[in-house]
């Protein structure tokens, strides 16, 4: 049995060619058996339809014919063209390829077309019931969530003055209790100003100290704190009130070099120049004694403390004055802007504003140098030295001073407690 057909529609179609769905297909070809049993085949019979009955035909037509069997009477010969013929599954998806999965539902074809719609209300009961859910839903507790982040919080960064309780002494060093996950470690070098030699003793079990961190903590959340490094800077803060308020302190020679000698001030080094001693020349004799100093610069940033015996007399004399007090003096020195007056170890500037009320065209007008004066001071300022005095006070009138020094002179006490009250009204007027 042979086939027949155009040997150019065996041809096999070029992969990025599409057969055109709209192009008139060709009839299927009919092998007649019997004459007298001819049967037409339908042009509109679908590719996929013809797929499917091919290989029939092709075993129907090869297969042997038992003796005393019937033969078939049309046997139908599916050609190249509709075998590879595409156009049938234009537009089709991969669900319609594959068809009704049986696995889905067990009841039948029913139940098989109810499942999206089920799948489907589902679905939409799920997204409603996650888009009402709310915060309060998920058991949310704002106090344990702020507990917890209290608990992990470390203790103590770098600065921070804490205090703690000492729970341990090693040889190296001493463990205080601050409140963290692990103790703060205070080396030995860091328990206090000086040499350390019995920390036991210092530091008993249970002790309340206060400490500055020095290093934050590390993995095992234990940070390094320091005794010594806050007694530094207590001692910094001190030593600046002191110079702020210009006082005179006393301290202890304890070395020198070629430029002067060194002492001890509330547990920091501080240094006397030559310049500033009163025995400047047999400076190395000076170790050991006790000297009456003032400040010359007070800097925390590089840890200078420079001191000045000779400025101490000045200082202590600053610590007998203040703003409102009449005080006598004498001219020493003329300026252009005004008198330079000798108080008793410190100098007062009575600037030419301050001398009268009326215009002065010369300063000699009022006071000659080497005169004894009295006046008021206005204003202090005991870390540069500077006082400022004021006779315009004492005058009922403007101008008395020039016409009448001698009479304001001699009631400069009973003037200046009228000058005290115009300067206090002053203060109050400006702050």
């Amino acid at each position: 049995m042979a086939r027949s057909g155009n040997p150019a529609s065996r041809q096999p179609l070029n992969p990025g060619q599409r057969p055109d769905p709209q192009a008139p297909r060709k009839l299927p070809q009919v092998l007649m058996i019997k004459k007298e049993d001819v049967v037409a085949v339908r042009p509109q019979a679908a590719s996929a339809t013809a797929s499917v009955e091919m290989p029939r035909a092709q075993s129907a037509a090869t297969a042997p014919v038992a003796p005393g069997a019937s033969t078939p009477a049309v046997v139908r010969v599916v050609s190249d063209d509709d075998l590879f013929d595409m156009g049938a599954m234009e537009g089709m998806t991969m669900a319609d390829l594959l068809g009704p999965d049986e696995r889905r539902s067990k009841g039948g074809g029913s139940s098989r077309r109810q499942a999206p719609a089920v799948a489907d209300a589902t679905a939409a009961a799920a997204t409603a019931a996650a888009a009402a859910r709310t915060v309060d839903d998920f058991d949310f507790d704002e106090e344990a969530f702020l507990a917890a982040l209290d608990e992990n919080e470390p203790v103590g960064t770098t600065g921070e003055v804490v205090r703690g309780s000492v729970i341990g002494v090693e040889s190296d060093g001493v463990y205080v209790d601050i409140g963290g996950k692990a103790p703060g470690f205070m080396p030995k070098s860091e328990c206090g100003l000086g040499v350390m030699t019995n920390l036991k003793e210092r530091f008993p079990r249970g002790l309340e100290i206060e400490v500055l961190v020095t290093r934050e903590q590390n993995a095992d959340g234990m940070v390094t704190i320091s005794a010594r490094a806050l007694a530094l800077r207590q001692s910094w803060e001190k030593v600046r009130q002191l110079e702020k308020e210009g006082k005179v302190v006393q301290v202890k020679v304890n070395g020198f070099n070629r430029g002067g000698v060194t002492c001890d001030l509330e547990g920091l080094r501080g240094f006397i120049p030559r310049s500033q001693l009163n025995e400047g020349e047999n400076h190395e004799a000076l170790v050991g004694k006790t000297l009456t100093v003032t400040f010359l610069e007070v800097n925390i940033e590089t840890h200078k403390l420079v001191l000045s015996e000779k400025r101490a007399a000045s200082a202590a004399r600053f610590s007998e004055l203040e703003v409102g007090q009449l005080v006598e003096g004498q001219v020493v020195s003329l300026k252009p802007y005004g008198f330079f007056v000798d108080l008793g170890g410190v100098s007062g500037l009575l600037h030419h504003s301050c001398v009268t009320g009326a215009a002065l065209r010369d300063l000699r007008e009022a006071f000659q140098p080497g005169d004894r004066i009295k006046a008021l001071i206005t204003d202090l300022d005991p870390a540069r030295g500077r006082i400022a005095l004021n006779t315009a006070l004492l005058e009922n009138q403007p101008g008395e001073l020039l016409i009448a020094k001698e009479q304001v002179m001699a009631e400069a006490a009973d003037r200046a407690n009228r000058a005290r009250s115009v300067l206090r009204q002053q203060e109050q007027a400006a702050g």
